[in-house]
């Protein structure tokens, strides 16, 4: 049984593995932030300059987690060292060999969502509507809270592009039920709709109006990161001039527990959920479920200066490649993640690798996939001495196609703040770490020059973003 798990860990790995203008704008909080921050600015990245046309910033960010639906409150409870790791209370898994996950509780649409559809959600929708109109506030565009700002956007140049990895997963499990026990007339209208990865975008589109590039990205766990480096094309290709762009997911549910189960793939430290996604450590089992949605509002350095929009922080570029190479290991040559890095610092214009000194890892917790992202990571970087390294994941596990929109949000809320929020569960590190600062169970002071956020998913894919301090002189 023992080497069954162990050969399971292995096939199932890849889904961890995988599984300018002026100043004068500074970043504020938003009004709901429940006290205010003094955000710092860090060292200007140098890079080949580039026209403000094809500079992209990010002017606001919406999330909806385990630690709630606030920014400020979900980056603060990371570095806390909170854990939303807990027993599942959706439904009834004590029978499960995992009965644990980083599952939402008492979610809330905050009105943000009609009561007489909200009802009817699956809840992937509504995270994605959510952490969409969440976004849109924190940018000073919410149609409610900024009227007059939201109608001088141009809506045939504003897009969404909000991916899930799964879709409607309660949708299609409750119609799938409905269809084996009562017959095809007890299946939901919405069974259609409300399952496809792509209602999600549709749905925050006739939300707010916006009809530039809208579709939807489903990579398995690269499926957020995906969507931002589509998102940052569309706006340097001139399709659009804003994007609202992440991942949603809501897997949290009998199939999906069940699914995973079947993959061996999750942890089953039962006995303390809290310490079960322990990226990097040689106790680790398995990863852990999660949920959730992280969105960013995206825009051209241009269009955000015409407007006078707050900048958080700039997209210095991003790639997207697969490992070609089987559907849930990873390579072992490393190749795929490794070239995607050199990628995306390509696409970022960063003349000097040494410039990149934090990586939010995908580091799910298992047993072949932290081993193989260390190494393609050292690959690029063989001197890691300045570098500091976390898990977002120890505390709120793997949010499948969420996941790189929560990490992308941990990823600008570091740089914001100067503080790296703790990998929890670092007991007894690999050898492959060795010498690197994982910001062991506890958080680490840091200005952040430059920063990459890695998202790797089944099939191969592997998608690698970079973010840095806004800079409002040339690139």
């Amino acid at each position: 049984m023992l080497m069954d798990r162990t050969l399971s860990h292995l096939s199932a790995s890849k889904c961890s593995l995988h599984s300018h203008a002026s100043h004068a704008f500074p970043f504020a909080a938003p009004a709901s932030a429940s006290r205010s921050r003094a955000y710092r600015r860090g060292t200007v990245v140098v890079r080949a300059e580039r026209d403000p046309s094809q500079r992209i910033v990010i002017t606001g960010m919406g999330v909806v987690s385990c630690f709630g639906n606030d920014v400020d409150t979900y980056y603060d409870s990371l570095l806390e060292g909170k854990s939303g790791v807990i027993p599942i209370e959706r439904f009834d898994a004590t029978k499960y060999p995992t009965n644990f996950a980083g599952q939402i509780k008492g979610f809330k649409s905050e009105g943000l969502i009609a009561p007489k559809v909200a009802r009817r959600y699956d809840d992937c929708l509504s995270y994605c509507v959510v952490s969409a109109r969440k976004a849109l506030a924190h940018a000073g565009l919410d149609k409610d809270e900024h009227p007059e700002a939201f109608e001088k956007i141009d809506k045939t140049r504003a897009g969404v592009l909000i991916g899930s990895g799964m879709g409607g997963l309660t949708v299609f499990q409750d119609g799938v039920v409905n269809m084996v026990e009562k017959g095809h007339r007890k299946i939901s209208p919405f069974f259609i709709p409300y399952a496809i990865t792509n209602m999600g975008s549709a749905l925050v589109a006739m939300d707010v109006g916006f009809m530039g590039p809208n579709y939807s990205i489903s990579t398995a766990c690269a499926t957020a990161n995906f969507a931002y480096v589509a998102a940052a094309n569309h706006i340097r290709k001139g399709d659009a001039k804003l994007m609202v762009a992440g991942g949603a997911e809501a897997p949290i549910i009998p199939v999906g527990l069940g699914g995973f189960v079947a993959c061996r793939a999750l942890s089953t430290r039962c006995d303390e959920p809290a310490a079960a996604s322990r990226p990097w450590d040689t106790q680790r089992d398995g990863f852990v479920m999660g949920e959730g949605a992280g969105v960013l509002v995206m825009e051209s350095l241009e269009h955000a200066q015409e407007r006078g929009a707050n900048i958080i922080c700039e997209y210095l570029g991003g790639a997207i490649n697969c490992d070609a190479h089987h559907m849930t290991d990873p390579r072992a040559d490393g190749l795929g993640v490794s070239t995607c890095i050199k990628l995306a610092l390509e696409d970022a214009q960063i003349k000097e690798r040494e410039q990149v000194n934090y990586i939010n890892a995908h580091a799910t917790s298992t047993l072949v996939g932290d081993i193989a992202e260390v190494r393609a990571i050292k690959q690029v970087f063989p001197d890691m001495s300045h570098v500091k390294m976390n898990g977002t994941k120890s505390m709120v596990g793997h949010a499948l196609g969420a996941s790189g929109g929560l990490e992308a949000i941990a990823t600008i809320q570091a740089i914001r703040t100067g503080e790296l929020h703790p990998t929890l569960n670092q007991n007894d590190l690999i050898d492959e770490v060795s010498g690197i600062d994982t910001c062991a169970n506890k958080k680490v002071k840091h200005e952040v020059t430059a920063a990459i956020s890695n998202s790797f998913g089944f099939g191969g894919h592997n998608s690698v973003v970079a973010f840095a301090p806004y800079s409002n002189g040339k690139a």
